[in-house]
């Protein structure tokens, strides 16, 4: 079992007989009463997302979810494929399975894919991706005396923004959780 206490972003719960995803959660102390807590809750199998409140304490069934290792093939009317690494099978998963990871996908991409049984489930990414700036504008010495930032579009059609000195073909990583450039990267 899960209690409100040991929430965590990404955890699987399963609530009222479907699998929900955890995207984010608030603890909330009023004044009176007891403490509830506020989720937003992604469904694993159609991807509608909801919000839910609920008392403190309350405990859900934790959902056993297995790892496979797997390759990104490609991407195919909305369906993204991915290669088993030990048994060489086909996985397919839906844009809505997916969810924010969309962004990040690079061909021959190494990921691990859930699952719970045989259904695949969803695709947990590494903490961070480096990616190739396709297209920023120039930053110019002096525009800003703190150290500004520019909108940059990377290889996977993701935007983030970079410090004024990153440019075109240079490559960055970028933080998966937060959508943020950490550095650049040195070859």
């Amino acid at each position: 079992m899960i209690s409100t206490g040991d929430l965590k972003r990404g955890v699987v719960i399963e609530a009222d007989g479907q699998l929900f995803q955890v995207m984010e959660y608030q603890h909330i102390k009023m004044g009176r009463g007891g403490a509830q807590v506020r989720m937003r809750l992604r469904n694993i199998r159609s991807g509608a997302v909801v919000d839910k409140t609920v008392q403190a304490g309350q405990k859900w069934p934790r959902v056993h979810l297995d790892q496979r290792g797997v390759q990104f093939l490609y991407e195919e009317s909305g369906n993204y494929f991915f290669m088993d690494q030990e048994n060489f099978e086909q996985i397919a998963l839906t844009r809505d399975q997916m969810g924010e990871a969309v962004s990040y996908l690079k061909d021959g991409m190494l990921l691990q894919v859930s699952m719970n049984g045989d259904e695949p489930i969803g695709l947990e990414l590494p903490i961070t991706i480096d990616l190739k700036i396709v297209e920023t504008e120039p930053g110019f010495r002096g525009d800003t005396a703190a150290g500004g930032t520019k909108p940059a579009t990377l290889e996977t059609g993701l935007v983030v923004n970079i410090p004024l000195f990153v440019n075109n073909g240079e490559t960055i990583r970028v933080d998966t959780r937060t959508g943020s450039y950490i550095e650049r990267v040195t070859s």
